[in-house]
């Protein structure tokens, strides 16, 4: 037996619902800072410096996104992650 729920909601009442905080002041202060960093970043090597510096957790956080990323677009692409 197989029973499938759709829910259409925006991502704010999701977050409302199941009881999350609202973290959107600290992400658009995180998000400003970040921007006003890469500002004066002049090659890829120098990017990646800052992403990692100011990324949550660090370099593992980033790696954490990363892989994040990639799973879904393996997902998105009817690949299969592996990892």
């Amino acid at each position: 037996m197989k029973i499938t729920i759709e829910v259409d909601c925006t991502p704010e009442e999701a977050r409302s619902f199941m009881g999350l905080p609202d973290v959107s002041a600290a992400n658009n202060v995180y998000v400003d800072t970040l921007a006003k960093a890469m500002q004066g970043v002049s090659s890829p090597d120098q990017l990646q410096q800052y992403a990692a510096a100011l990324a949550p957790m660090g370099q593992v956080g980033l790696k954490l996104f990363q892989n994040f990323v990639d799973a879904g677009m393996k997902t998105g692409s009817g690949s299969r992650a592996t990892d």
